[in-house]
């Protein structure tokens, strides 16, 4: 699908409309793939007031995680994560077992292919290509 930058809030709306309404047994992952500047952190901002929260998102790039409070049932965070740096050892430094636990969070990771043997091989990924300045290719995989 190409989405144009002005248009990645509905793309946003849409991704929200279909999560879950009910927990599942552990937190709800999805991946975002793709290369620097490829609109993953913009999506996360876009997913974020969709789904209520007030607090600024920020790319996590340096601090690796952060949480942010949400309003959509059945989540109350949302867990946004920065793989780029992380090594496969070192998800227990972000806290990774607590935040997948926990069936409230929404977990959105930039770069879950860094997270080999830890990340959910029946999370969904969405994929980002850069088309042009203004225009995004995002496919599911």
């Amino acid at each position: 699908m190409d989405v144009s930058l002005e248009n990645l809030p509905d793309f946003a709306k849409k991704f929200v409309a279909e999560l879950p309404v009910v927990a599942g047994v552990h937190a709800h992952v999805v991946g975002l793939s793709g290369d620097l500047g490829a609109g993953k952190t913009t999506f996360v901002q876009n997913v974020a007031k969709e789904l209520g929260g007030t607090q600024a998102v920020t790319s996590p790039t340096f601090v690796l995680a952060q949480r942010y409070t949400i309003q959509r049932a059945p989540f109350t965070s949302l867990i946004h994560i920065d793989a780029y740096r992380l090594k496969e050892d070192e998800t227990h430094t972000i806290g990774w077992e607590r935040f997948y636990t926990d069936p409230t969070n929404l977990i959105l990771i930039e770069w879950p292919e860094k997270l080999v043997g830890v990340f959910p091989p029946d999370a969904p990924v969405l994929n980002f290509a850069v088309v042009d300045e203004t225009h995004r290719t995002i496919s599911y995989a």
